[in-house]
């Protein structure tokens, strides 16, 4: 996964959140019922980021699955080899009788 394209998701999903929620934050009902302004910001950045950051999500998604595929491969390899030993260690134990 390429470390650019997490931060760069990440960045704009915070970005999402605290710009409505800073704007929201200016009206004087919002400073005191602040968590009302954050659940409007949360719904409104949710949405935004559906809309507009399709592209960094495929990036970021698309990176996640090639690094668990690249594990799943090494934990195959590692299998086979085990399972090799152990045939191995089976057939000296039944030549050693």
């Amino acid at each position: 996964m390429k470390t650019r394209s997490a931060v760069l998701y990440t960045v704009l999903r915070l970005l999402a959140f605290l710009v409505p929620f800073g704007i929201l934050m200016l009206f004087p009902i919002f400073q005191q019922l602040y968590w009302l302004a954050a659940i409007f910001a949360a719904l409104i950045g949710l949405s935004l980021s559906m809309l507009f950051l399709r592209r960094p999500l495929d990036d970021v998604s698309s990176g996640l699955a090639e690094r668990r595929a690249r594990r799943a491969g090494e934990a195959s390899d590692d299998d086979v080899e085990n399972a090799a030993n152990d045939l191995a260690r089976g057939e000296r134990a039944a030549g050693d009788s």
